[in-house]
């Protein structure tokens, strides 16, 4: 397996919703996990590495319900309208590059294609994260020094 085949299999777990998935090979081994609600497939694929992947389909989960009144929980609040940064790696995030130094972005911060918005620390490793888009922070969805998983959004910003 390739790093291409790896990369595009990060992508298909964190859009499918599962929670790992484990790959065995002749003499290759993979697990990927996620951080979303546990669901687990397994899959064992047979030595020739150019046999083509099967894909399950993820499993769909309950809508949840509240325990006052047995009926379904009010939706989470309307976010539709808000474009989402994602982070575009995995390791830790810091909203700013020091503890004594301001955030790069704070809720009402109006930010620019390019603008600095945090650091993702990956392998001792501090990258900047730019902004992609120009708009409003409206929510920061992350922890300072929490970790971060691929695709994981990381701000809400309304666009200008």
């Amino acid at each position: 397996m390739d790093i291409k085949q790896i990369q595009e299999l990060i992508k298909f777990v964190s859009r499918s919703g599962v929670n790992e998935v484990a790959i065995e090979q002749k003499d290759f081994k993979i697990t990927i996990k996620t951080n979303q609600t546990p669901t687990v497939i397994t899959a064992t694929v047979p030595a020739p590495a150019a046999a083509p992947a099967q894909v399950l389909p993820a499993a769909v989960a309950p809508q949840p319900v509240s325990a006052t009144d047995g009926k379904p929980a009010a939706p989470a609040e309307d976010t539709s309208k808000y474009i989402t940064i994602k982070s575009p790696m995995i390791g830790t995030f810091y909203r700013s590059s020091s503890p004594d130094k301001p955030s790069f972005a704070n809720v009402g911060d109006e930010i620019g294609i390019g603008k600095v918005i945090c650091i993702i620390e990956a392998m001792k490793l501090f990258n900047e994260i730019e902004s992609e888009v120009s708009g409003r922070i409206v929510k920061v969805l992350v922890d300072n020094a929490s970790p971060v998983e691929y695709d994981q959004p990381l701000f809400l910003v309304e666009p200008m």
